[in-house]
């Protein structure tokens, strides 16, 4: 611990994301969950249009118009939209604004995207893990409680991550009615591939606030762009955060782009339905070569092969040039995370893991 740390500094568990590679090109990058037919022509264009002398001013602080646009598209007020630079920093503002409540715990499942935890430990919000189901299914019972105490709030990804598993919008409404004094966080990064929006119930749950990013269905990871929607209220809290932080969260750019993607409504709806269709073949195949699969309604599909070791499995890939995610978690130690590709990634992918499974089955 260096000196000069502040005190509380050494005892931080930053995330760790998956692996970047310095030269992706040689590597089949199945890791990271990036949509693999990138952004909308009309994002491109824009954000091309948007590198002029213009740059030299500052963007709109507030986003106003990409606001009133993911509004528009969801059938809310521009009032009921913050955005931010990427998902994980409106979750930032979002754990400060709403979670930080007397020392009460925060309530989420023991599987889920690790970031939580992360900010539990920087913002020092006390958590209690609830452990999935068997089945790796959220336990709806669970969170409807009675509990020992009113929690700071209730945060789970939907569908959760990296199960993929999603939860039907009535098991959110039953968590929301039961706990009407916490926040009801439901982190959407990738509802778009399959999954049912909770924003369909802001107008009868004021508690609820949903957090959607566009690097997952809008394959725009590269430029940081995330929102956070609900009621005015809830919404005004998490501005004030996000304006004693970053008064400039969004570049021109970066607003540019989003603003032309979430327009592009033609390009989102075929981008996505080429992942949804090609993880179901996906799920096909790799149960054809003995794994088992758990149902997705994400851009990605977790699996485990009931022979052999996942970090085993993560280690040869890696060695024949394919990347996926492996989680230490012992609950989830035996699982891969992969990311669905297009036909010819999965193509590459199974080829290697038959080549792996045929070498180890003679050995």
């Amino acid at each position: 611990m260096s000196r000069l740390w502040s005190d509380h500094v050494d005892g931080l568990l930053p995330y760790v994301p998956g692996e970047q590679p310095a030269q992706p090109q040689r590597l089949l990058k199945l890791n990271t969950n990036e949509h693999p037919y990138g952004p909308s022509p009309r994002a491109l264009q824009a954000m091309r249009d948007a590198v002029n002398d213009d740059l030299r001013l500052y963007p709109d602080y507030d986003s106003s118009q990409l606001c009133q646009a993911i509004a528009t598209l969801h059938g809310l007020r521009a009032e009921q939209i913050l955005v931010g630079n990427g998902s994980d920093e409106v979750l930032a503002h979002a754990f400060n604004a709403l979670f930080l409540r007397q020392g009460r715990p925060l309530l989420m499942p023991d599987i889920s995207y690790s970031f939580y935890r992360t900010y539990c430990g920087l913002y020092r919000i006390p958590h209690k893990l609830l452990p999935l189901a068997d089945d790796f299914t959220i336990r709806v019972e669970d969170y409807i409680g009675p509990h020992e105490v009113v929690p700071a709030g209730i945060i789970f990804a939907n569908p959760n991550a990296p199960t993929g598993i999603a939860l039907p919008l009535e098991a959110i409404a039953a968590i929301a009615s039961a706990n009407p004094d916490s926040a009801v966080v439901v982190d959407e990064a990738y509802v778009d591939f399959g999954a049912d929006s909770a924003i369909a119930l802001l107008r009868e749950h004021e508690n609820i606030a949903v957090i959607h990013t566009l690097s997952k269905s809008r394959a725009l990871a590269g430029i940081r762009v995330g929102f956070i929607a609900g009621n005015a209220e809830l919404i005004r809290g998490v501005q004030r955060v996000k304006d004693s932080f970053n008064s400039y969260p969004l570049d021109r750019v970066a607003q540019a782009g989003a603003m032309a993607s979430i327009l592009d409504e033609t390009h989102f709806r075929w981008a996505c339905r080429q992942v949804i269709d090609e993880r179901e073949s996906l799920a096909g195949a790799l149960r054809d070569l003995g794994f088992e699969v758990l149902p997705s309604q994400a851009n990605f599909l977790f699996a485990r092969h009931p022979r052999y070791e996942g970090v085993a499995i993560h280690a040869a890939l890696r060695e024949r040039g394919v990347l996926v995610r492996h989680f230490s978690n012992p609950r989830i130690a035996q699982f891969l995370r992969i990311t669905v590709g297009t036909p010819d990634d999965s193509r590459r992918l199974c080829d290697s893991l038959e080549a792996i499974l045929n070498e180890w089955q003679q050995a």
